[in-house]
């Protein structure tokens, strides 16, 4: 039955890594060499993969306040292809920046629910930074297990620097 999984091209289970952080425990998924999803929890499965530890490391150097740049991740977030058009659009906005729902409708498309509900369906939250998208009259909402306080956390974090 495996080799059936494997000749399809399919996976039995995603390596995953996970980390302590200031939002709780972390654990980042891989597929195929790409990115494909951050989650709030420690995960079953433990495997050090070289990405997985290189994500892990740059999730830590980000914590301690240094300025990290995740964008050149290979990330790969299941989704629409206009999720996908949001995402990479918020992969742009600078380490400690924000940008409205509203700007980010002017620049990719669609309204600002909309891009509320990519935000909500981000996969990779935190490394695709949907924390720096924020309302124009407040945060908005988050995603994260803590919700709105896990954003205020990134947020904080970023104007540290």
């Amino acid at each position: 039955m495996i080799d059936a999984f494997r000749r399809m091209g399919q996976r039995l289970c995603m390596p995953q890594l996970s980390c302590h952080s200031p939002l709780g425990a972390l654990t980042i998924s891989e597929d195929d060499g790409h990115i494909v999803a951050l989650d709030w929890g420690w995960g079953r499965d433990q495997e050090e993969t070289p990405l997985l530890i290189k994500v892990r490391d740059l999730l830590e150097k980000y914590f301690d306040g240094e300025r990290v740049d995740f964008s050149d991740l290979p990330f790969s977030p299941y989704g629409t292809p206009y999720r996908q058009k949001i995402w990479k659009a918020i992969l742009k906005i600078p380490y400690g920046e924000t940008r409205t729902y509203a700007e980010i409708a002017a620049q990719a498309g669609g309204s600002a629910r909309s891009i509320g509900g990519a935000m909500r369906a981000n996969p990779i939250p935190v490394l695709i930074p949907c924390h720096r998208v924020v309302g124009a009259t407040g945060l908005g909402g988050y995603s994260g297990l803590n919700g709105i306080e896990d954003k205020k956390i990134l947020l904080d974090l970023e104007k540290g620097d």
